[in-house]
């Protein structure tokens, strides 16, 4: 391929036949991908309408790392009544399997966030668009804010879910524990640790996500093909390299789930407070993936925004005011005290001991005290102590994620790669929360 930019074949025809939308039919998600080549990069796009709203903006939607686009069938669905749709997925995201420039041989590892965000802006020049609307979810918000950053003239509105402006150093330790397990070929850990983390497992009872979804997303993971294993450490290695998130200038909607554990909800609270014409939502009872646990609450906010119309009081929706956000608690989940505090930590690999008291924790993780010094060892062994806890049912022992030494304290994470222990974990704390309700009776 020595062209520098190539429409594929079917997309020219489809402009000679129908304009750049397709119409939307039963038939429309079995169609493969619509290509475009930009400088040996592949972009894959399906770009659907419904006559109704055809004259309508365009909403381009940016999805996270590995969505396929049937996996939206819904929400375009739904979507169609604030206007035409175009899914897209650039190279190494989504569907895309794209790792090897066709022209160079370049990884596509060596595109970063931003390197995307130019291409995004070059694929809607090349097709013609003018003017669109942006929904980016996940990874996608990046990209999404990237592309308003770029080019503020092309976008109506913007539509940012699971967003935030700088990492945190917990959220990065996860994802790197994610990508060591991978590499290490743990891959039924390595399913169960991505679920765990994305999902909120403390909020199940209000989430309600259901289990055949929950096995299904997990096989997802723990079934990944070389090539997909490929684009996980990519994708990944993009976000730890993320330093910041750009602000956009348009009208935006910022939201996220009530119970999101992942992009914590003061997290997308606060890059909504910088966005200068920005309105923030909230998706009751669901977490990281509202689009799974209320798709039905979560389009209908989308469409509506999109729309132009107002977003109060919708069914399901949690509208918060500029002086709400600023207030909003940053932990999701309460920390309690437990009824046997001392305990001890343990390596993995050694015998090694460490003594140790807990001063509160949750489903995600704990403060731990000890006795001077004894908290600068754990330095030394950030992903190999294990902390262990007892009740009436047994003992058990939950790996840990330490993230902040003092002299006499650490915080860390629980890193969750069992849905036995993260299990066994919650029938702990409840435990702990009815001996609390009953002492204070």
């Amino acid at each position: 391929m020595n062209s520098i930019i190539q429409l594929d074949a079917e997309l020219q025809s489809s402009i000679n036949r129908h304009g750049f939308f397709d119409l939307y039919n039963k038939h429309s998600f079995k169609q493969p991908a619509r290509t475009t080549w930009i400088d040996g990069w592949k972009i894959e796009y399906m770009a659907i309408a419904e006559p109704e709203t055809l004259h309508r903006t365009p909403i381009v939607i940016i999805g996270g790392a590995f969505q396929n686009f049937n996996s939206y069938k819904y929400c375009v669905e739904q979507l169609f009544a604030a206007g035409p749709v175009i899914l897209i997925d650039l190279p190494s995201m989504g569907a895309n399997q794209q790792i090897t420039n066709v022209d160079t041989g370049l990884s596509a590892g060596t595109l970063e966030l931003s390197d995307l965000a130019v291409m995004l802006g070059q694929w809607l020049d090349i097709v013609g668009l003018k003017r669109v609307s942006v929904m980016g979810m996940s990874l996608g918000s990046v990209l999404a804010s990237g592309l308003a950053d770029l080019h503020p003239e092309l976008i109506d509105r913007m539509i940012l879910m699971g967003v935030m402006q700088k990492t945190r150093k917990s959220w990065r330790m996860l994802l790197e524990e994610s990508l060591f397990l991978m590499q290490e070929q743990r891959m039924e850990e390595f399913g169960q640790a991505v679920i765990l983390y994305l999902v909120n497992h403390a909020k199940l009872d209000v989430t309600r996500m259901s289990p055949t979804a929950k096995r299904l997303f997990f096989r997802q993971m723990a079934e990944f093909t070389e090539t997909e294993q490929e684009r996980y450490e990519i994708n990944c290695n993009r976000l730890l390299r993320l330093t910041d998130v750009p602000i956009p200038s348009c009208k935006v909607l910022v939201a996220c789930g009530q119970y999101d554990s992942f992009t914590l909800p003061y997290e997308n609270a606060n890059f909504a407070l910088q966005c200068p014409e920005m309105e923030f939502a909230m998706i009751a009872n669901a977490d990281h993936v509202p689009q799974l646990q209320r798709r039905k609450e979560t389009m209908h906010l989308f469409a509506t925004y999109l729309r132009g119309e107002s977003i109060q009081q919708l069914d399901g929706i949690l509208n918060m005011t500029r002086a709400q956000l600023l207030t909003m608690e940053r932990r999701g989940e309460a920390r309690i005290q437990v009824s046997q505090p001392f305990t001890h930590l343990t390596h993995r690999h050694s015998d090694l001991q460490l003594a140790t008291e807990i001063e509160d924790m949750n489903f995600f993780g704990l403060k731990l005290n000890f006795t001077q010094g004894d908290s600068r060892i754990t330095a030394q062994y950030p992903r190999d102590l294990a902390l262990h806890l007892h009740d009436e049912e047994g003992s058990f022992a939950i790996e840990c994620l330490i993230f902040e030494i003092g002299e006499t304290h650490v915080r860390a994470l629980f890193k969750h790669g069992s849905f036995d222990v993260a299990e066994r974990l919650l029938r702990y704390i409840q435990r702990q929360q009815a001996l609390m309700m009953s002492a204070s009776a």
